[in-house]
């Protein structure tokens, strides 16, 4: 392997897994966030291109795998392919990007198509835990044909060797694990605390809790009768810049949990300018480029940052335009840029060098209440502290309100044991339309197979295999499959991951073919929207108003036949939140008019038009679907991904 692929030696945990990786093994490797599992990846790449072979590599969200399409185009040109859904560049390369939901599809679809594959390298591995997507790469890895040798990579979990053990058991194959605990940049934790800067947990008891571990528990009347109740003062972000600025510990990464606090705290830290003249110069001159190489030149958010990139601060967050976003990580990358304020997806493998991060807080909200951070959420974010090669050390500095978390609390995200990657196996109707055509009923012998099975026992895991049951007989109640195989309904409804039953109710019925370009875009956008709980309700729409009506009847069937099976939980009706929005910009509205017709950040807006446009190239790829819907969806198609919202555009730019 050409040593100049890393300017450094490598550690001990990385020589064992290359070892593994020469001997041609598949490998688990769990390590901390930033020592160097990226190095294994950049490794199996470069010894398969080497000798000819194929690799895929899955990563968890869309902007790492463009970041990685990026780095890897950088390197080896030509020969790196992107396949995101909504991107789709040199497919055929011996190197190609993918969602782990496109690579699980093709393993369902047409696994053929991945005969010459050598590798398939799994980022982020602990993504498995995830409640909505972990059941994706549950099936990607469990659907992986045995010619291909499989390199996971996870941050630390407890529970590696279970999850090698499951896939050794599946597949028959060797799997060996890596682990390591040491991190080369070594953490440091302090804590920000009564307006002070703690820096052990025993002087944040002492100082920030007043000897007590748990103030909440003080605030009723002790037995005498003496009134108890403390006080916390104010964590001031001027105190927190001063020691920054002051202890030589910027770049910072500035972690909180909404995307309106992350643009009112960067706002707030406008008044501490973090930059001088001479680095103020050249940031701008980065600033205004990419600017204008995205068109954003008259962008209003572009502008307003601009003027927290004269102070060295940016903020970063899902509600955003794409580009936006782009524009600010490059700045950030320069390490012009001294602090950014950003919501934790970007502590999801997005390389970012910092040298220190803050947590606003510890709790976030879940459903009706406040939590604390899962340990994992919190090694995630730290992990972003002191960049290998860049710095000697990492801080991170955790803002504390006694009156909100217990000293124990604070000590177990600090210390405790990270949680343990749970199975969320949950098929959906596609995957199991798909296995059915191959399988037909014995489809139910994978059951046996998963991470679920695996990791439950008893009535869970009986009420597993009842569940996947149950949704057999649902698709063959309501005329998607028969004893012998898939009805045409069933195959239309093999291809519309997420969407199947409406969809294809609505085709089955001869509406969905009616439809013209823009009421199949409407109707496409309403069925991938997601309302925000407590939202408003959507604007009257007169398109929306008829394509509801059109979709009452299919919905409250499939609802009706849903309850009878006892599934839970139910198909998404569509909501038309977006509706104003997305006929004006089929009718070639400027992206800024869009704004006033919805009450929807504009990233958001991007994102579900870019979804519309995955599920609209699906209905025009159906081989089972009619010929009329194929070229309505395709038109549909083009005339929402023009502009901002065409990623392979965005992606193209480099």
């Amino acid at each position: 392997m050409d040593d100049s692929i890393h300017p450094f030696p490598y550690d001990p945990f990385q020589q064992r897994a290359i070892a593994v990786i020469d001997r041609g093994s598949s490998l688990f490797v769990a390590a901390p966030t930033g020592s160097g599992k990226t190095v294994l990846a950049d490794y199996v790449i470069e010894r398969s291109l080497a000798r000819g072979q194929r690799v895929i590599y899955t990563a968890p969200i869309k902007a790492l795998s463009n970041q990685k399409f990026r780095d890897f185009t950088a390197r080896h040109g030509e020969r790196v392919g992107i396949l995101t859904g909504d991107v789709t560049i040199n497919p055929t390369a011996p190197l190609v990007i993918m969602t782990t939901e496109i690579y699980r599809n093709t393993l369902l679809e047409n696994v053929e198509r991945l005969s010459a594959y050598a590798w398939i390298i799994f980022d982020e591995i602990h993504y498995l835990d995830d409640p909505e997507r972990g059941t994706v790469w549950e099936e990607a890895i469990l659907f992986t044909p045995p010619h291909i040798n499989l390199l996971c990579l996870s941050a630390t979990i407890p529970n590696v060797e279970e999850l090698a053990q499951w896939i050794r058991r599946v597949h028959q194959r060797p799997v060996e694990v890596v682990e390591e605990t040491h991190r080369p940049v070594p953490l440091t934790v302090l804590f920000q605390c009564q307006n002070e800067i703690l820096d052990t947990p025993q002087e944040l008891k002492r100082s920030g809790y007043a000897g007590h571990d748990d103030w909440r528990r003080l605030r009723h009347p002790p037995r005498d009768g003496r009134h108890r109740q403390l006080f916390a003062r104010a964590n001031r972000l001027d105190r927190l810049i001063r020691e920054l600025q002051e202890r030589d510990r910027l770049p910072c990464i500035f972690f909180t949990f909404g995307r309106r606090r992350a643009e009112e705290l960067a706002w707030e830290l406008a008044a501490f300018p973090l930059i001088g003249e001479a680095e103020r110069g050249p940031l701008r001159t980065i600033f205004n480029e990419l600017c204008a190489k995205y068109q954003l030149t008259h962008d209003r958010t572009a502008q307003a940052l601009s003027q927290l990139i004269d102070r060295g601060i940016g903020f970063h967050h899902a509600g955003m335009l794409p580009t936006v976003k782009e524009v600010l990580e490059r700045c950030f990358a320069s390490r012009l840029m001294k602090l950014i304020v950003t919501t934790e997806t970007f502590a999801l493998g997005v390389n970012m060098p910092a040298r220190s991060v803050v947590l606003d807080t510890v709790k976030k909200r879940r459903g009706e209440g406040f939590e604390l951070l899962h340990r994992r959420q919190f090694l995630q974010m730290a992990g972003r502290a002191g960049r290998r090669g860049m710095d000697q050390a990492g801080f991170v500095y955790v803002r504390v309100n006694p009156q909100h978390v217990s000293h124990p609390e604070i000590l177990h995200l600090i210390h405790g044991q990270p949680e343990p990657v749970h199975s969320r196996f949950n098929t959906t109707y596609a995957t199991l339309l798909n296995l059915y055509r191959r399988h037909g009923r014995a489809l139910l012998d994978v059951f046996p197979k998963t991470l679920y099975y695996a990791q439950t026992s008893g009535a869970r895991r009986q009420l597993g295999l009842e569940l996947m049951q149950r949704k057999l007989d649902l698709l063959s109640a309501m005329g998607y499959l028969t004893k012998t195989g898939l009805t045409p309904k069933g195959e239309f409804g093999s291809w519309v991951y997420g969407y199947e039953l409406l969809l294809t109710e609505l085709y089955t019925d001869g509406r969905l073919g009616e439809l013209d370009a823009t009421a199949l875009g409407v109707l496409m956008v309403a069925v991938v929207y997601e309302p925000r709980p407590g939202g408003l309700p959507p604007k009257s729409h007169h398109l929306g108003k008829r394509l509801a009506a059109l979709c009452r009847e299919p919905i409250q069937r499939v609802h009706k036949e849903e309850g009878r099976w006892k599934i839970s939980p139910k198909t998404k009706a569509p909501s038309y939140h977006l509706a104003h929005a997305i006929e004006a910009w089929m009718g070639q509205a400027p992206f800024e008019r869009l704004l006033k017709l919805c009450d929807v950040d504009e990233g958001e807006i991007v994102r579900y038009f870019r979804m519309a446009v995955q599920l609209l190239r699906q209905l025009s790829e159906i081989p089972a679907g009619e010929p009329r819907l194929r070229v309505t969806a395709e038109k549909a198609m083009r005339r929402i991904n023009r502009d901002v919202i065409d990623a392979e555009a965005q992606l193209r730019l480099g």
